[in-house]
């Protein structure tokens, strides 16, 4: 059986868009990213940077400590100086949500990033990919061809990359920790070159159950 939709997560600096677009085209799916977002804003008449907002957003308490931290503020003046720190984006965030099942609704579809792998964790015919690799790996593979940083440069970009990737987990699917387990493929960076990954995903994609 051919998987209808392939969800593929990447760490930065992976290259891994690119390789969701060959695997798109080589299946005759379509690719979809931004469209997630754009979906989940039309639902409420929202702008679409409203809806990535969310997605971005830090969990509030989170951003408390770490404003406490820098104003040498309490958690009494903190909350009643910040009224929008408590505004629940539960909505916003059921929207991203609902926008990804509705395009798997719609299937031959390659969706990447917006954590699709966990919105879509029960479906049948879903091949879920993780793209990823070391800091290190990532550094010295990907980073030279990504705007040209510097190794130093791109190394603070990944850790906070990583760490936003870790906390949208957090706050939208409850994942404490990350781990292959929660995908069919993960593959590294480190050692397969992106047309190795890319059959490696095709492969998988024909083979679902």
């Amino acid at each position: 059986m051919v998987a209808t939709v392939v969800c593929i997560s990447r760490a930065m600096y992976t290259g891994a868009e690119n390789i969701a677009h060959e695997v798109a085209q080589e299946l005759g799916f379509r690719y979809v990213d931004e469209e997630i977002v754009e979906r989940a804003a039309q639902k409420r008449g929202l702008q679409a940077a409203e809806v990535a907002s969310a997605e971005r957003r830090k969990n509030f308490l989170v951003q408390a400590l770490e404003e406490i931290a820098d104003q040498g503020s309490d958690l009494v003046a903190y909350f009643a100086n910040n009224k929008e720190a408590t505004r629940p984006s539960d909505e916003l965030r059921n929207l991203i949500r609902q926008a990804i099942q509705e395009t798997a609704d719609e299937g031959r579809v390659v969706i990447v990033a917006h954590a699709a792998s966990y919105a879509l964790a029960r479906r049948k015919q879903v091949l879920r990919v993780l793209i990823t690799g070391s800091e290190f790996g990532r550094v010295m593979k990907w980073a030279p061809t990504a705007g040209g940083a510097s190794p130093t440069e791109a190394g603070e970009a990944i850790r906070a990359s990583d760490a936003a990737r870790a906390d949208y987990l957090r706050r939208f699917y409850d994942v404490k920790q990350e781990s292959p387990s929660d995908y069919d493929l993960t593959v590294s960076v480190d050692s397969l070159k992106p047309a190795s990954i890319r059959e490696l995903v095709l492969q998988a994609a024909r083979l679902v159950d």
